[in-house]
C-alpha cells in the first residue's frame, strides 16, 4: 500500500520547481493534492493533470499569499474540496532572483519576502492548524533554508536568511502548541537546481558551490520531495519540531 494512500494534501506554490516535485511525489505515494499558484495557471494545471494521471484527485487553486486575507480564503476553498486535510506544505515563496523580481529595489524585495515567505506561511498555519487539531490529525511542512542559521554573504542572502530563520523559529513554536494532534516540521533545502540555478547562476560560481558540497552536486527538486514524503508519512510519526537539511552535507 502506498505510504500516503487516500490522504489529502495541499502544496502551495506548486506550479513549478520544488513545489511541483513535492506535489507529484505525494501523489505517487497515494495522496490527493491541491496545487496552489499565484500567476502560472498553466503550470498548475499541468501538475494537476500529472497528479490525475497517477490516479489521484487534484485541483488547482489560485492564491496570492502576499495578501493578508488570502491564506484564510485558501483554507476555506480547500475545505470545499476535501472533507479533511491531512498534509499541508507551505512551499510558496517570493521570487526576487529571476524575472521581474530581480529588478526590484532592496526594500521591495524585503517586503515581498516578508509578505509571502514569512507572513504567508504563518497565516496559512494559523488557518489550517486548528482544523487539523479538530479532526485529530495532520502534518504541516514549512520551507526554510539551510543557510538561514549559518549565513551567506550578500544582500539577497541577508534577506532570505532573516525571513527563513523566522519560518524556522515560528515552526518550532507551532509544533509545541499543536502537538500531539499535529506534527510540524521544517525542510531546509540547500543549493537546488531550480530556475535560478539553471538560468541565472554563472557556470563558474555554480562549480565553486558544488566543490563546497560534500556530495559534490546541487540537489534536485526530487531530493527535497523525497524528504517531504517521509516527513508526511507515518514513518515519521515520532518526529515533530525538527529541521531537515536537504543540502548534500553543506551545513
Amino acid at each position: 500500500m502506498p505510504r500516503l494512500d487516500s490522504r489529502n494534501a495541499v502544496v502551495t506554490g506548486a506550479s513549478s520547481g520544488i513545489g511541483r516535485a513535492i506535489a507529484l511525489a505525494l501523489a505517487a505515494e497515494g495522496a490527493n493534492v491541491i496545487v496552489t499558484y499565484r500567476a502560472s495557471r498553466a503550470g498548475a494545471e499541468e501538475v494537476v493533470e500529472a497528479v490525475r494521471a497517477l490516479g489521484r484527485a487534484a485541483h488547482a487553486v489560485q492564491a496570492d499569499l502576499s495578501q493578508r486575507d488570502a491564506p484564510a480564503a485558501l483554507v476555506e476553498a480547500v475545505r470545499g474540496f476535501f472533507p479533511a486535510v491531512d498534509i499541508w506544505v507551505n512551499n510558496a515563496g517570493a521570487d526576487i532572483l529571476t524575472g521581474p523580481g530581480a529588478k526590484l529595489s532592496d526594500e521591495e524585495k524585503l517586503e515581498s519576502l516578508l509578505s509571502v515567505d514569512l507572513c504567508g506561511t504563518i497565516r496559512c498555519c494559523w488557518g489550517i492548524a486548528p482544523v487539523m487539531r479538530a479532526q485529530g490529525r495532520g502534518v504541516i511542512l514549512n520551507i526554510s533554508w539551510d543557510l538561514a542559521v549559518h549565513g551567506l554573504e550578500g544582500r539577497n542572502p541577508q534577506m532570505f536568511g532573516a525571513v527563513k530563520a523566522g519560518v524556522l523559529g515560528f515552526s518550532k513554536a507551532l509544533a509545541r502548541e499543536y502537538a500531539p494532534e499535529v506534527r510540524v516540521n521544517v525542510l531546509a533545502p540547500g543549493w537546488i537546481r531550480t530556475r535560478f540555478a539553471e538560468t541565472e547562476m554563472a557556470a563558474e560560481y555554480l562549480r565553486e558551490r558544488e566543490r563546497e558540497i560534500p556530495l559534490g552536486r546541487f540537489g534536485e527538486p526530487a531530493d527535497v520531495a523525497g524528504a517531504a514524503v517521509f516527513l508526511a508519512s507515518d514513518e515519521a510519526a515520532y518526529i515533530t519540531g525538527q529541521v531537515v537539511n536537504v543540502n548534500g552535507g553543506l551545513v
